[in-house]
């Protein structure tokens, strides 16, 4: 990289920098084994080591409509796939490393990766059960997208020209959802008035809801200059013109980020969650189309619930009844 810098400027922020004792000593063994390449050395048929079956290189027709199972985003190519069931891991998912040690953790410990455990991620708060790297210390998790976009190089956020600098104490107003940063940190621009906190900063680029046929996408600015066209499809309330939205330009759909994204975007609909006392495995849902009543709290299940896998029990809760406190959203995305 040819950087050069003063040791008290390398050192002047504690949460920027580690200690590295023996840098061999770190692992890089790979989360995944080649079986077949093609002419050109890419590895189209692979087994990863935290699925059963083999995974085949996409394309894939008829997997577009799933999300990868490593970070819970669309799929996107290139891309892998289980013919045998509905598995798919985007390529650079894949070949993440069984072990990774990542700037921005406070410990000084290796993460694992890890899956099909329900955490929240340190970085974005948001709860999920897809992939993590979980800490062997502290025992702390991070998501893949945070793990990704927190990685020197990587892409930084939508359309932004200038390289985000991610500042751990920084205070201010986010430009995505206008909220304030608290204090949490960070990504901030040098070269322009442009905030994002670690909420917004790995917000899915693409999303799909079932108020629209086709993908949409996130949107940082509404040409329409009509003001009763800055309304919400999905709630029909009003929207800030000035907050990050979700359009549709074939359709000229428009939604507020929470209403697209609900309150449980990352946990991964169809798995089985067992930490309860029912006595039947429970399996994560979301209903579109009809809302029968939570056994908790007698009201509609409009967000992701927990439906019994005994198809003779009818019993379904909110997640929000049922699981533990520190796995319950506790933050709103701003409108």
């Amino acid at each position: 990289c040819d950087v050069i810098f003063h040791v008290k400027c390398a050192m002047k922020d504690k949460d920027s920098y580690e200690i590295v004792e023996n840098e061999d000593e770190m692992p890089h063994e790979s989360s995944i084994s080649v079986i077949e390449r093609n002419d050109a050395g890419e590895a189209t048929k692979i087994k990863h080591f935290k699925h059963m079956h083999n995974l085949m290189l996409g394309p894939f027709v008829g997997g577009y409509e799933n999300s990868c199972n490593g970070c819970m985003l669309p799929l996107s190519d290139p891309f892998y796939y289980c013919s045998e069931c509905v598995f798919f891991l985007h390529k650079a998912c894949a070949e993440l490393t069984k072990m990774k040690n990542v700037w921005h953790h406070h410990c000084q410990e290796p993460l694992a990766l890890i899956s099909d455990k329900a955490f929240e991620c340190q970085e974005c708060w948001h709860i999920s059960n897809a992939f993590a790297y979980e800490c062997c210390g502290c025992e702390e998790n991070k998501c893949l997208r945070c793990v990704i976009a927190l990685t020197p190089g990587a892409r930084t956020c939508l359309k932004h020209v200038h390289p985000l600098y991610f500042y751990r104490d920084y205070e201010g107003q986010c430009n995505a959802c206008g909220d304030t940063t608290r204090g949490y940190g960070a990504f901030c621009c040098k070269d322009c008035n442009f905030v994002l906190d670690l909420g917004c900063f790995s917000l899915p680029i693409t999303a799909r809801h079932k108020c629209d046929e086709h993908l949409l996408s996130l949107t940082d600015n509404d040409d329409n200059s009509y003001s009763e066209s800055h309304h919400c499809d999905i709630c029909e309330e009003s929207r800030d013109v000035n907050r990050w939205f979700y359009h549709c330009t074939t359709c000229d759909t428009s939604a507020h980020v929470g209403c697209v994204l609900g309150s449980y975007p990352f946990l991964k609909l169809g798995s089985i969650y067992e930490e309860t006392n029912h006595p039947h495995p429970l399996i994560i849902v979301k209903k579109k189309y009809y809302y029968p009543d939570c056994d908790k709290c007698s009201k509609p299940c409009e967000d992701v619930a927990l439906e019994c896998s005994k198809l003779e029990c009818k019993y379904i809760v909110h997640w929000d009844c049922v699981a533990p406190y520190f796995l319950r959203q506790w933050w709103k995305w701003g409108m």
